[in-house]
C-alpha cells in the first residue's frame, strides 16, 4: 500500500525555518520521484520542487530557490524539505507527492500518490 506522510509543519514567526518531512512507504525511492507542493487558502496548488528517483537529482523552483533545498534520506524512505527565512506568503498547506519515473513534469497533474499536507503557518 503506496502511502505518504508529511510532517514538520507548525506555526513560526517570519525569518524562521522549517524541515518538512515526507516519509513513504509502499514503494522505493529508486523509483519514485518526489515532489513538494503548497496551497495557500484561496489559492491553487503550486509546485515548489522535486527530487528524481534515480540521481537524487534535485530541482527547486526560482522563486523559492534561495531559501528552499531538498534532500532525501534512502536508509528511512524520507524526502526532506528544509525552508530558511520564512516569510508570512509561505503559509499554506504543504503536500509531498510522489511519480513512477522521472520528476519532470513537476505538475499535480502529473504526481499520482498524495499525502494528508501539513500546515505552515508563518506569522509575527
Amino acid at each position: 500500500q503506496v502511502q505518504l506522510v508529511e510532517s514538520g509543519g507548525g506555526l513560526v514567526q517570519p525569518g524562521s525555518s522549517l524541515r518538512l518531512s515526507c516519509a513513504v512507504s509502499g514503494f522505493s525511492l529508486d523509483f519514485y520521484a518526489i515532489g513538494w507542493f503548497r496551497q495557500a487558502p484561496g489559492k491553487e496548488r503550486e509546485a515548489l520542487a522535486c527530487i528524481s528517483n534515480s540521481d537524487s537529482r534535485t530541482y527547486v523552483m526560482d522563486f523559492v530557490k534561495s531559501r528552499f533545498t531538498l534532500s532525501r534520506d534512502d536508509a528511512k524512505n524520507t524526502v526532506f524539505l528544509t525552508m530558511d527565512a520564512l516569510e508570512v506568503e509561505d503559509t499554506g498547506v504543504y503536500y509531498c507527492a510522489g511519480k513512477y519515473g522521472t520528476s519532470w513534469p513537476l505538475t499535480p497533474a502529473e504526481y499520482n500518490f498524495w499525502g494528508q499536507g501539513t500546515q505552515v503557518t508563518v506569522s509575527s
